[in-house]
């Protein structure tokens, strides 16, 4: 490791030394380990011989290729294998923690070793950092974890020689004029750096654990205080997200205090990028009741976790891709059980493997696609990394601030593929794509070269895009734009977000039990549920008159169609199909989902229905046994206290509103 030979000698006497001062060091037990965390992060005592090694490794893949005319150093053969092996999470986050300050002061260390006549290896390079990190102070050894040789070596002879080293590093930062080593860094990685400091914490409410009112409340308890917007942001507060009515916004500096809560330990409160929770809503808001969804990649368990608890009340069954080995399996099932989650499946096949014709993909009508992409859009890459299986390659690209071409292309194409084999999933209605990349190529021009390729075929309806709609809950407004879009910013991620729904085929009517299925899949019908045939044969007929009053079912439908109406749903089927489809079931006396058959025998309040089912042209075949002068007083009767207006019914997504014409009484023989 030394420049010569001469200084073999020596070197080996500093070892010595320095080792038996290491031997005299305080080896602290008291304290769990979690303690020792916290105290090992705040007064930089150094990590565990893991961590350092599994740094090096991390470092030695995303590491600085320098051309030849160029490079100062080269770095040996190191010895370490390349698998990573992490303890638990704090391991693997301090890792990539490591490995990423190593890289962007990469020029600097290796100036540093230059001048101290050191010949550098990456496992080198990454312990100097964390000693100048550390102020030169030796490290606090563990005693309950087992040493690396390699390690505790490197770290004596760094160790040894501290003064050197130290005086390297002043003239280093004199050559720069530098206050500190931060200060030698390039101004767009700094102005990174602040940006991700700064960015607001989002945080989504697990419901099947905790309601939102129980939250607001625990938290007004802790001394948190509830404001409108980021803007207002001041000390202990936090808003709610304007897009998704189930996250929680709050000030970066709260972390540390946050994750202690008990609301984080229970999975009550779960901290994801705000990115993934918009394609959630976005994938729910399209979901009927007894819709399945597809997950095409595993990426991040709070990703599911957070599409089941929105879809609970769909009885929905939740699809994931992906999931290679028996291992993997039990452990997302592990922790989606933890989290309450119980609608999810997992499945061995990646999601291209999948057949379009699946039979277990029979019901699912939606599928959330969250590709891997460059992630230039993300504010911290080191989250991304560990929660969204991203690529270690992905520090390197944010320290360059740019994907080389090649990345780009290979990226852009496997996207593109991924979308159109989507599309060619018979039973599927609307497809999610949502990237955290700033790059067109992954973006707008995927979506659109997907569009062009018509891969669904001649016989399946072809796929347009429509304006993302979040929530019905949320206070969103309505977006007029057909991509959702956020720059890269102080208070939030790069996101891009597509919604590609297939077009409504004009030789089919929508069905009353469909628009119900909506209905009760968005929560309007107030816990009334859509009724199947098998549940309508076993109830007993009932012959007698049944009064339904205005606070009946029929007005809560007439209710959700009248909002319906209001959305940017374009019709394309004329109401008379509809009506006479409607008409004919209740001559074959088929029970609708709410039970709207209407006998004339048997009428009912003018308020209590739609009006236009009234406006029949001749009796049931029952009607013609009745007697006649029972039917005239029945008439007289209804003609008393039954009086027609002209209404509107419209049935979403393709029936045009229509109005009854005018005057018109029901005839009776």
């Amino acid at each position: 490791m030394p420049g010569s030979k001469s200084n073999l000698v020596s070197l080996h006497e500093d070892v010595i030394n320095d080792i038996s001062d290491l031997s005299e060091l305080k080896i602290s037990d008291e304290k769990g380990s979690v303690e020792k965390r916290t105290m090992t992060l705040i007064e930089k005592n150094g990590y565990h011989d893991s961590v350092y090694v599994n740094a090096a490794k991390i470092f030695q893949g995303i590491h600085t290729e320098k051309p030849k005319d160029r490079m100062l150093v080269r770095y040996g053969d190191d010895s370490l294998s390349p698998m990573l092996t992490f303890k638990d999470e704090y391991s693997q986050r301090v890792s990539y923690e490591l490995a990423f300050s190593a890289l962007k002061y990469q020029d600097l260390l290796e100036e540093i070793l230059l001048d101290s006549y050191v010949y550098p290896c990456h496992l080198l390079v990454v312990m100097l950092y964390d000693l100048q990190d550390r102020k030169f102070q030796a490290r606090e050894i563990f005693d309950e974890e087992e040493p690396v040789a390699e390690v505790r070596k490197i770290e004596c002879y760094l160790y040894s020689f501290r003064t050197k080293l130290a005086a390297a590093l002043a003239r280093c930062r004199i050559k720069h004029d530098a206050l500190s080593i931060e200060y030698i860094l390039p101004e767009t990685i700094r102005k990174q750096e602040q940006r991700a400091s700064a960015l607001p914490l989002c945080v989504w409410i697990n419901t099947f654990k905790i309601s939102l009112e129980d939250v607001f409340s625990d938290l007004k308890k802790k001394g948190f205080t509830r404001v409108a917007s980021v803007s207002d942001f001041n000390c202990y507060t936090y808003c709610m997200d304007h897009h998704c009515h189930d996250v929680l916004v709050f000030p970066s500096s709260l972390k540390q205090e946050l994750l202690n809560l008990d609301l984080f330990a229970d999975c009550k409160l779960l901290l994801q990028d705000k990115s993934r929770s918009l394609a959630v809503h976005s994938a729910q808001a399209l979901v009927n009741t007894g819709d399945d969804i597809i997950v095409a990649h595993v990426g991040s368990h709070l990703t599911i976790a957070h599409m089941s608890v929105l879809t609970n009340h769909s009885m929905s069954t939740i699809f994931v891709c992906g999931v290679k080995s028996s291992a993997k399996a039990a452990e997302l099932r592990n922790l989606f059980s933890h989290m309450g989650c119980k609608n999810i499946q997992l499945l061995h096949e990646d999601f291209t493997e999948i057949g379009p014709t699946d039979p277990r993909l029979q019901k699912a009508k939606v599928i959330l696609l969250l590709p891997q992409c460059s992630g230039l859009g993300v504010g911290n890459p080191i989250d991304f990394i560990l929660h969204e299986d991203g690529d270690a390659g992905l520090l390197r690209d944010l320290f360059r601030g740019s994907v080389s071409e090649d990345k780009l292309s290979i990226l852009a194409e496997r996207q593109l593929n991924e979308l159109m084999h989507a599309m060619k999933l018979i039973k599927v209605q609307a497809i999610i794509y949502c990237t955290c990349s700033v790059y067109p190529e992954e973006n707008e021009l995927v979506v659109k070269k997907a569009l062009e390729s018509r891969v669904e075929g001649d016989r399946a309806q072809p796929y347009r895009l429509i304006p993302p709609v979040f929530s019905t809950c949320s206070n969103s407004k309505a977006s007029t734009e057909i991509f959702f879009k956020m720059e890269p910013s102080e208070i939030s991620s790069g996101c891009f977000l597509a919604v590609l729904v297939r077009e409504e085929d004009s030789s089919e009517n929508v069905s009353v039990k469909d628009i119900l299925a909506r209905a009760a899949a968005k929560g309007l019908l107030g816990g009334i549920a859509a009724k199947s045939k098998e549940e309508e044969k076993k109830q007993p007929k009932v012959t007698r008159r049944t009064k339904i009053t205005g606070s009946g079912r029929e007005p809560k439908i007439a209710d959700f169609l009248y909002h319906q109406t209001v959305s940017n749903i374009k019709a394309e089927v004329s109401v008379s199909k509809a009506v006479s489809n409607i008409q004919q079931k209740n001559t074959n006396r088929t029970n609708v989902s709410v039970q709207l058959k209407k006998s004339i025998i048997n009428p009912v309040s003018g308020a209590a229905l739609p009006r236009v089912l009234k406006h029949t042209s001749r009796l049931p075949p029952m009607g013609k046994a009745c007697d006649r002068q029972t039917l005239a007083r029945k008439a007289r009767a209804e003609r008393k206290r039954v009086v027609l207006k002209p209404v509107e019914i419209v049935f979403p997504p393709v029936i045009t509103p229509y109005v009854t014409p005018r005057g018109n009484k029901p005839r009776i023989p």
